[in-house]
């Protein structure tokens, strides 16, 4: 089964990928055999894992998960989905509209 993985590497970034053999790619990891960005931050720790039905639906996981912030990552680790909305909300207030000077 397609599996959406994420890992914490040794520097404490976290990695986003999604393989049809979590066990496989894993060891990939483990041994300096997958990713680029994780061969130079070993060792890694996987600390999240979803598995799918079909490979596009882990594939666009993936791809949604390594969109996001690291505060909405980290909330999915923990498995605070209610935590998700707040941390999708901009920090900036909102200005309110300027006046409409034909409203006089």
């Amino acid at each position: 089964m397609p599996w959406t993985y994420m890992l914490r590497c040794a520097d404490g970034s976290y990695y986003v990928g999604s393989t049809w053999n979590l066990d496989v790619r894993l060891a990939q990891h483990a041994s300096g055999e997958g990713a680029e960005y994780t061969k130079r931050r070993r060792p890694v720790e996987l600390v999240y894992a979803a598995e799918f039905d079909r490979i596009d639906e882990a594939f666009a996981w993936e791809k949604r998960l390594q969109g996001w912030s690291r505060a909405k990552r980290e909330a999915v680790i923990r498995g605070d989905w209610a935590a998700l909305p707040g941390l999708s909300r901009s920090k900036t207030p909102r200005r309110a509209p300027a006046a409409d000077s034909d409203s006089e």
